[in-house]
């Protein structure tokens, strides 16, 4: 294990050439970030979620029930036992041989069936105004911490050249509020991935916990190597975008449909302005290349600027989605009420729906066989993903 840590904590791979661990450690005139920092945000961690769960049930809950967003989910599938065995037991998605045998076995149309296992997958959805509640967390902790960015980076000078990030680097002393700044981010995204074990378990689990792991990873990578300054401003930058994609989704629940509009399309301009302009041109700019003429490239650095490399092309993908979706909301348009997050079926704005939309319950058996009538459905549900869109 010993050799293991030596091996991992390489100087030649974490610090540019001619630097120590030990010239870095802690003095009584300057304090640089130390990996074991970071050790508090795990207990950190379990408060944030603590305190979300408060949040939802004494002030999100209140909120939701004020603007009539109801408590309760879609029907409940008609109890059957031999539906539930096979959509538990063997597939949520039947297949069109399988529900010809089924429709067989229980003498019932295969367009119920259909309806009925659509039904059954809401169930273990999230209800509305538990989308509400979570949303409204995310939007109260994104608009804090983009404030506080904001507010910290302001007084910084590397907020107005991007060169500062580098000067003297990487003896860059850590004050109070970055080291603030960045263990309540981390916080945060470990408390999501906490969430997601103690949560409804949603289809975009491995999606979303891939997401928080990239998240906590570039977060911690740069504090280690003290690219610190740099990371506040790709905090910052990503978390404006967030604000307004949480507010458009508390409006969509509430079913206020124009305001959605009108914050859908604020967070399409400041997501695509955001991350594939400034981003590209002021932080990746100042990383690959004003690093490059005032460092010097090692091993450590090679890694960060192909994560941020990496996280460029996901924001080209995401904007691709989003005008994607706006132009098909804005066609749609035409003919009907304009909602850009239901026409994209985000799976957070949207129960599955289908061409019949009206819910029928399964007809009476004809036939009876081994024991139909047998099993109870969950609460209802409806479905979720965070930055997943889909059509």
């Amino acid at each position: 294990m010993a050799g293991i840590l030596v091996w991992f904590w390489n100087e030649r791979f974490w610090l540019p050439h001619n630097v120590t661990w030990a010239d870095l450690k802690n003095t009584d005139e300057s304090t640089f970030p130390q990996a074991e920092d970071l050790y508090l945000a795990c207990p950190l961690a379990f408060c944030v979620f603590m305190v979300r769960l408060v949040f939802e049930r004494f002030i999100a809950r209140p909120c939701a029930l004020a603007l009539k967003i109801q408590a309760s989910g879609p029907q409940k599938a008609q109890s059957n036992a031999i539906l539930e065995k096979v959509f538990t037991a063997i597939t949520k998605y039947p297949d069109e041989k399988r529900l010809e045998g089924l429709s067989k076995q229980l003498d019932w149309d295969v367009r119920t069936i259909q309806r009925w296992f659509r039904q059954r997958r809401n169930q273990e959805k999230p209800s509305t105004l538990t989308r509400f509640c979570e949303s409204m967390w995310r939007f109260t902790f994104y608009l804090y911490i983009f404030t506080y960015g904001v507010r910290y980076l302001k007084k910084t000078p590397w907020l107005w050249n991007t060169r500062e990030c580098w000067y003297n680097y990487p003896y860059q002393a850590l004050t109070v509020d970055l080291h603030y700044y960045y263990i309540l981010e981390l916080s945060f995204y470990l408390s999501l991935l906490f969430s997601q074990f103690t949560d409804i378990r949603r289809k975009d689990f491995l999606l979303m916990f891939m997401h928080h792991v990239a998240t906590i990873s570039l977060i911690t990578f740069s504090y280690i190597n003290n690219m610190a300054r740099v990371g506040t401003l790709v905090m910052c930058l990503h978390d404006a975008a967030d604000v307004l994609l949480e507010a458009a989704k508390m409006a969509n629940y509430s079913k206020c449909q124009r305001l959605c509009n009108v914050l859908f399309i604020m967070f399409a301009l400041v997501f695509i302005s955001s991350r594939l302009g400034i981003y590209p041109v002021w932080i990746l700019n100042s990383t690959l290349f004003e690093s490059w003429e005032i460092v010097g490239p090692y091993p450590s650095w090679w890694v960060f600027n192909a994560l941020l490399v990496l996280l460029q092309g996901l924001h080209t993908f995401w904007s691709y989605l989003i005008v994607k979706i706006a132009c098909r909301a804005i066609s749609r348009g035409k003919a009907g009420k304009l909602n850009p997050l239901h026409v994209s079926k985000d799976a957070r704005s949207d129960i599955e729906s289908s061409s019949d939309e009206e819910e029928v319950s399964p007809p009476t058996q004809k036939h009876h066989t081994n024991g139909t009538n047998g099993a109870h459905g969950t609460n209802g549900y409806l479905s979720a993903s965070h930055c997943h869109y889909e059509h």
